[in-house]
């Protein structure tokens, strides 16, 4: 009886050895009590990587981190299973080949009949997957929660079924401006204006995001101190896995920079739609001047001769005259038109405004009649600005005119000018300092409309032939040119203002070079290149230099006066125009000074190009010029 006895142990004994052998998911081993191992299983192999007879009689400590065994809890695990009667947790633990794993770890003392402790079973199970699951899962829930907490920007907070308050973030305290504990719990009403709660929007939000799955308007809130703000609102409802409603996330962002910003937006891009316009006109305009500068340049040349040529008849010298004076009567519309296209010759210096102006009170009392009174009101120690003094007393005099068409009877004329620092870009300025001369009167004024268009060249409300509509955009351009902003204001029955922002002059500011006067001196006979495309203006400047006694060489484009200089050993002097096809003045008068580096070399020219380089520092005629303009420009360079 007992022999079988054994026999169904021993078979026992075998099938659980067996069980425990088949099972790979759980380490399944024993250990005496001292901690040696004593049995290994396949899960245990392929757990922690060890071969049964490499891990046999070894400290199950081995698998523990070094830290965990440098505090003790191998043994304290043994510990609590002795006296607790089983010990559990969860850990890293360490394989064979030195990686880590996440394990759950049971350990449960093995006694005999009378209680004596024979060992431990170890059941082992590798958790790494879960652990670094939860461990992603935990980071992300916490990243979220991060991030919702850092934004700030954005209102980013729950709300319960009924509306109430449920979190809060930063920027819902930044954009509001309540703290969380004066919020949460609150209905979110509060947000609303009064008018918007009496007409149930705050519910109605609701009622839609849960009928809907989304709300988004945009509409006024209220802040905390009373302000309100520009709000864009979105509103989803939150479901349970059952279907049940959650509540409700909330995102609200303030707008209010951003709607102002989208109509700044619109206003900008209708100054730069009158910029470009402006722009267009003025290269027009710079183009149409520059070419009746040519004819002009022809005209009066001609004129000249003839005159020189002509009988002394005084009728034929009254036509002369005439026509002279309409030639010149020319010549001031294309400067205005140059003036603004922005295309005149500055010749700027420092400029004290007061005296400037004291300078030319006499002209303009004249000007305005005595039906109009003359006020002047200049900050003490006014700085001097930056200035071509005749452009700017030509635009008083053009304001102070306009001034007087605006008051047929009578009123009062008050020029001022103080300095200002201006630190942005107020008034489309750069940074700096400015003088505003501004010039008020309390005149008729104008109507919007009116106003629009007041700078626009060639807009002009007076009757026909009483002008050119060329004064205030003659003003406009020349500001500009100078690195300063004209502005009008005006309300029609009360009067109109002109402002005048001009930079201030730096210390050392000293007037522009221009060509100094010299003594006509005689010049002898010179052989002279003369190049220019337009035939009219090569035929007249030629016509006007052998008047003088020289000998003309004409070409009509940089390649022939190439050839001819060439050719002609004996030129004396160069003069070409310098807006040429294919190859302009400068170009040919570089090319000319690297063959002949003394030669003189005048640069003709109908407006003022930004030139640079060897043309900044040739001598210069604008046209029209007349005979007189090129005796003197010749002295000038050949002596």
């Amino acid at each position: 009886m007992s022999d079988d006895r054994t026999k169904i142990n021993a078979i026992e004994e075998m099938r659980f050895r067996l069980l425990i052998d088949a099972v790979v998911d759980y380490a399944i081993y024993m250990i005496d009590p001292d901690g040696i191992i004593t049995s290994w299983n396949a899960g245990a192999k392929r757990f922690k990587g060890y071969e049964e007879a490499e891990i046999l009689g070894q400290h199950f400590s081995r698998f523990y981190t070094e830290e965990d065994r440098k505090a003790g809890l191998p043994q304290r695990a043994l510990d609590t299973a002795i006296h607790e009667g089983r010990f559990e947790g969860e850990g890293w633990r360490v394989r064979k080949d030195g990686t880590h794993f996440w394990s759950h770890v049971i350990i449960d003392p093995i006694r005999d009949p009378s209680g004596k402790l024979l060992g431990f079973a170890k059941i082992t199970r590798d958790l790494t997957d879960r652990k670094m699951a939860e461990e992603t899962l935990k980071q992300s829930e916490q990243q979220f929660r991060l991030l919702v907490q850092s934004v700030t920007d954005y209102a980013i907070y729950m709300l319960a079924p009924d509306g109430r308050v449920t979190n809060w973030n930063l920027g819902a305290q930044r954009i509001k401006g309540y703290r969380p504990e004066e919020v949460i719990g609150q209905h979110f009403s509060m947000f609303y204006t009064p008018e918007d709660r009496e007409a149930g929007e705050p519910q109605r939000a609701l009622e839609i995001a849960t009928r809907e799955g989304r709300f988004e308007n945009k509409a006024w809130r209220v802040r905390k101190d009373g302000t309100r703000f520009f709000a864009h609102v979105v509103v989803d409802p939150i479901w349970g896995e059952t279907g049940t409603l959650l509540g409700f996330a909330k995102i609200t962002r303030d707008i209010t920079e951003v709607t102002q910003a989208q109509q700044a937006l619109e206003k900008t891009r209708e100054a730069l739609f009158q910029a470009q316009k402006m722009q267009a006109i003025g290269q027009l305009s710079g183009g149409i001047a520059h070419d009746f500068n040519n004819l002009l340049t022809v005209i009066l040349g001609n004129l000249e001769i003839v005159r020189k040529r002509a009988a002394d008849d005084p009728r034929i010298t009254r036509l002369l005259d005439n026509a002279t004076q309409g030639a010149l009567r020319g010549v001031s519309l294309t400067q205005r038109m140059l003036a603004f296209a922005r295309r005149q010759e500055l010749k700027t210096e420092s400029v004290e405004i007061p005296t400037l102006i004291q300078g030319i009170t006499g002209l303009l009392r004249s000007s305005l009649g005595p039906a109009v009174s003359i006020e002047t009101r200049f900050a003490p120690e006014l700085e001097p600005v930056m200035a071509d003094v005749n452009q700017l007393e030509l635009a008083v005099l053009n304001l102070a005119t306009n001034a007087r068409d605006a008051m047929p009877d009578g009123g009062k004329l008050i020029i001022s000018a103080q300095t200002h620092e201006v630190h942005d870009q107020k008034l489309s300025l750069t940074a700096g300092r400015y003088v505003c001369l501004s010039v008020t009167d309390t005149g008729e004024g104008m109507d919007d409309a009116t106003l629009a268009s007041a700078m626009d060249p060639f807009f002009t409300t007076k009757g026909v032939g009483k002008g050119t509509g060329l004064g205030l955009s003659m003003v406009l351009g020349y500001l500009e040119q100078l690195g300063g902003r004209f502005s009008l204001k005006s309300r029609k029955n009360v009067g109109t203002t002109a402002e005048l922002w001009i930079p201030v002059a730096l210390a050392n500011s000293t007037t522009t070079p221009a060509i100094e006067e010299t003594a006509m001196s005689r010049v002898p006979r010179l052989c002279v290149l003369v190049v220019d495309d337009d035939s009219l203006v090569l035929t007249s400047t030629s016509l006007l230099l052998e008047d003088l006694g020289h000998r003309v060489i004409s070409a009509s484009s940089g390649a022939q006066a190439l050839e001819l200089f060439d050719s002609e050993p004996a030129i004396d002097l160069v003069i070409t125009d310098m807006v040429m096809p294919k190859m302009n003045g400068e170009q040919l008068a570089q090319i000319i000074r690297n063959i002949r580096p003394q030669l003189p070399i005048i640069l003709a020219t109908g407006y003022a190009e930004r030139l640079e380089g060897l043309a900044a520092r040739l001598p210069r005629l604008s046209k029209p010029f007349t005979q007189l303009n090129l005796v003197e420009i010749i002295a000038l360079v050949m002596k």
